[in-house]
């Protein structure tokens, strides 16, 4: 009880379609289309971008551990 089947979905589809019309609609979609593109290729980029700087910064913990695994010990009397 209370679900919207499949005919109030098609009553709901026919009142958007008069409203809009079919090339408004068709337009509509398109840009979301586009948009949701753009969207996942800058968050590919981003993620590339990030994945770069965590290599990087890898990198120079790795030289760090070795300049200080190597360094020696020094006393003074």
């Amino acid at each position: 009880m209370g679900g919207i089947g499949i005919w109030q979905l098609l009553i709901i589809l026919l009142i958007v379609v008069m409203l809009f019309g079919t090339k408004r609609l068709k337009n509509l979609g398109s840009d979301l289309g586009g948009a949701l593109k753009g969207f996942k290729t800058a968050i590919k980029e981003d993620e590339k971008e990030q994945t770069a700087e965590d290599d990087a910064d890898a990198d120079a913990d790795d030289a760090s551990e070795t300049i200080d695994s190597t360094a020696k010990k020094v006393e003074t009397k």
